[in-house]
Parts: C-alpha cells; structure tokens; sequence
C-alpha cells in the first residue's frame, strides 16, 4: 500500500529517523546509568555527603535563601525555582561518592543561575508553557491535517512541534553551564581535587549527552513531520 512520498510496499522509511533517535537516547540514557554506576563507587576523600556539598556550595556563593531537601527515586535530582529548592535523590543525598558531589553540585550550579538570573535560564522558563502546549498538541493537529488533507493544519503541526524541540535545544546552554559551574566551585571551594574533579566531570559529561541525543531525536522527528507534510503537498 502507498500512503505517501517516500513509501513503498507499506514502508514509511520515516520510520528509521524515529529508530535513529530512540536508539541515540537509548545508548545516552545506558551511558549515564553505567558512568554513574561505576563513579558511585567511588569515594571522595572528603568525606561529605551530597546534601553537605550542596550546602556548602549554596552558603559559599550567596545563595543562602535555598534549600537542600531529598526526593524518592534514583537520578531525580533537580532544582525547582519556585521553592528555591535543591532537590536531591535518595542515592545523591546522603552519599560521599564522586558521582553523588557531582550531581549536587550540577543542580546548586542551576540556583546560582536563577539567583543571577542567567539569561538562558531566564528564556527556558519563560518558554515552558509554549513548549508543553505545543509537545502535547502537534501531534493531533498534524495528524488531523493528514487524515483531512488540510495543509494549514500541517503546518500548525509543524510549528508547535518546533516550539518543544526549541525548548530542548534552550536546554542545552543551560546545562552546560551549571555543569561547568559545578565543577569550578568543586575544585575551588576545595571539595575536590583535581584527580577526583574528574570522575565528577565524567559523570556530569555523560548526563549532558542525554540532553544532545534528546534534542538530536526531536530534531530527526520534526524533519519527519516536514517529509510528510512535503509528500502530502505534492500529491494534492
């Protein structure tokens, strides 16, 4: 059967940039569990826990106002704005490996951003509400635009889907940046030194590649959405 441009004998070859980007995530999402695994075992000299370094890291740079506090689950780490809260997991919180320093200093490298208000940041915020609108609706619409052949809805499709995959790659900066922060004030506030810095940097480099290899996928499945679109156009 022949639904389109591009698919022959009921194969959309589509499809394979959909495979491409779940198989990107899929070796991120392994790569960051491993890399944590194996730095997880490892101690710091220090001897601090994570909540204790997210502490200090929060008092020795003037963000004073937030608060450390632990959460359920492995690698649900995160800082939430509007609590002015470093929320760190169970395995995070209360351990003294490299791994767990590393994450707590990566989020308290995201309240030090909002206390700066670091522009980035400040553009992801405000582009939450668009993105979530337009990640949960442009699937339907396009769809709806294919099935009634209705190029406007299309093209709606296409741009609330270009509003998530624009959030995504707005994440990116702001990622890099508080990894690069957290390993500055791990060495600076003489947390760690400079061999054990860079277990943390592995470990913080990994989780970034989760980030790119979430927006290569978006990417790779909004030019899906254009290759349909074109073939659609072209048959009309």
């Amino acid at each position: 059967m022949y639904f389109g441009r591009g698919i022959y004998w009921g194969f959309d070859w589509t499809y394979l940039l959909l495979v491409i980007g779940m198989l990107l995530s899929m070796a991120a999402s392994a790569g960051v569990k491993s890399t944590y695994a194996s730095y997880s075992r490892v101690r710091s000299r220090c001897g601090l826990t994570g909540a204790q370094v997210a502490e200090r890291i929060l008092y020795t740079a003037g963000a004073r106002d937030v608060s450390v506090r632990p959460v359920k689950g492995s690698l649900t780490d995160h800082y939430d704005p509007r609590t002015k809260q470093v929320c760190l997991s169970e395995s995070v919180y209360g351990s003294t490996s490299l791994a767990a320093l590393g994450v707590a200093a990566h989020e308290c490298g995201h309240a030090i951003q909002h206390q700066k208000e670091y522009l980035p940041l400040t553009v992801r915020s405000m582009l939450v509400p668009v993105a979530n609108f337009g990640s949960s609706l442009s699937w339907p619409i396009f769809l709806a635009g294919l099935l009634l052949q209705i190029s406007g809805l299309l093209t709606l499709g296409i741009v609330l889907f270009s509003l998530a995959v624009l959030f995504q790659l707005v994440t990116l900066p702001v990622e890099f940046d508080a990894s690069a922060r957290a390993l500055r004030m791990l060495e600076s506030f003489g947390i760690l030194g400079n061999d054990e810095t860079q277990g943390a940097r592995k470990v913080l480099r990994a989780a970034a590649l989760t980030y790119v290899a979430a927006v290569a996928a978006s990417v790779l499945q909004l030019l899906r959405l254009v290759i349909l679109a074109g073939g659609r156009r072209d048959r009309d």
